[in-house]
């Protein structure tokens, strides 16, 4: 019996390589993506802009309030009769980039609120710019509150991967699909999906609870 699944899983195997090769693509230029934009939002969201501060608390409730299903159907069904088409890896990317923003943005902003009214008005009274404040004193202390959650955050996305395969993606996740329904070994195949998210993610859980531990000190 061993010997049994030890062929069927030699035979399946490269298949879930590539899948797996097509979520870390996916995972990790969406995370380069978002955090970017996320950073971008966050920083903006901590202006003085009351109409930005506005607008950004739109984009950011509206896309944490509505399924993550949801956001990749818009973008891969509805884009197109707007005149967006994407191919399927692209809207993936796009929408794995709006929802991890969203999510960075508010991150990132309630760093920058924990750090003290009187750390802004010493960086002011350096004679330093807005843009200087931020990159050289406000930052760098925000980083502290913000790298735990923002590694934690990077690990969820990387699981939100598997809605993608929804769009025809094939991603680990429907990989799993279409050989579950070749073969009848059903719990092996999913198990190796969960084995292969777990390869990707795991470095990703160790860093965030080692940085949970250092910014605790």
């Amino acid at each position: 019996m061993m010997g049994f699944y030890f062929n069927r899983l030699v035979e399946i195997l490269p298949l879930f390589l590539k899948g797996l090769w097509m979520t870390t693509q996916i995972a990790f230029i969406s995370l380069g993506v978002c955090t970017v934009l996320g950073f971008s939002l966050g920083i903006l969201r901590s202006g003085k802009s009351v109409i930005l501060k506005w607008i950004i608390g739109v984009y950011v409730s509206f896309v944490r309030g509505t399924p993550f299903v949801v956001q990749v159907f818009i973008i891969f069904f509805i884009f197109p009769e707007w005149g967006l088409q994407l191919e399927a890896f692209s809207a993936a990317l796009l929408a794995m980039a709006i929802m991890g923003s969203a999510f960075i943005c508010e991150i990132v902003a309630g760093g920058i609120a924990s750090i003290s009214k009187g750390q802004w008005e010493a960086a002011e009274s350096s004679g330093l710019s807005r843009i200087q404040q931020m990159r050289l004193v406000i930052l760098p202390q925000a980083m502290r509150v913000i790298l735990p959650p923002l590694v934690g955050q990077f690990v969820l996305l990387i699981k939100d991967t598997s809605v993608v395969s929804v769009i025809g993606v094939m991603d680990l996740t429907r990989v799993g699909w279409i050989t579950v329904i070749r073969i009848p070994e059903g719990l092996m195949v999913f198990s190796l999906v969960g084995i292969l998210y777990f390869v990707i993610s795991y470095p990703l859980i160790l860093l965030s609870n080692y940085l949970e531990r250092k910014m605790a000190v």
